[in-house]
């Protein structure tokens, strides 16, 4: 199939761009260099995406999505909500360390991007939020946590937590004693939201 016959869809202009980015890094990654590697014109990127910030955006919420599918909570409803709400955590510490400390440029350069995409960014905040506040809402439900405003609770933890997934604190990744502490904050968290004896 000849590339002018192949079509050109936004999964596979993100696919390019991310490439691009892998090769060149965020500063000097530029649209002409992605409708290279499709082997079109620039134009035809620009009608998916009118912008190379609406390319950037679209390129960093395609990422931070990736993050957020694993952590569904309605993928892991056994046992209490505490416990879930250490294995949500854990996972998202997983998934954000395990990018930086096995492509940390990489991981770098979508930093940056995502950095740059504010409304993205805030909203996959509010996406990380809303599932806490999901698992936080079912200890409610079954009296294992105090009555409380869980939304505000949600944020909250996600905020309190922030050292183990934040971009800003990757360079504290590799401490070892950095899956303990986690166990430590959560257990501070789990303290606070529990009913009184």
């Amino acid at each position: 199939m000849s590339p002018a016959a192949v079509v050109l869809t936004e999964e596979r202009i993100l696919d390019a761009a991310e490439d691009v980015l892998r090769r060149f890094g965020l500063a000097k990654a530029t649209v002409v260099d992605v409708a290279k590697v499709l082997r079109v014109s620039h134009g035809s990127v620009y009608r998916h995406f009118p912008t190379k910030v609406a390319l950037r955006d679209a390129v960093a919420r395609r990422w931070l999505d990736r993050i957020i599918k694993p952590l569904d909570p309605s993928l892991d409803t056994a046992g209490p909500a505490a416990e879930r709400l250490l294995r949500w955590l854990q996972r998202l510490a997983a998934i954000k360390q395990g990018m930086a400390l096995e492509d940390p440029e990489l991981f770098a350069t979508f930093s940056q991007l995502t950095a740059e995409a504010r409304e993205v960014v805030a909203a996959h905040v509010d996406h990380l939020a809303a599932q806490l506040t999901q698992i936080i809402a079912d200890g409610i439900e079954t009296g294992e946590f105090a009555r409380t405003d869980a939304v505000t609770a949600g944020r909250a933890v996600l905020y309190a937590t922030a050292r183990f997934h934040h971009p800003l604190h990757a360079a504290e990744w590799a401490d070892p004693a950095i899956h303990d502490d986690l166990t430590a904050v959560w257990k501070l968290l789990v303290n606070g939201l529990g009913t009184s004896p």
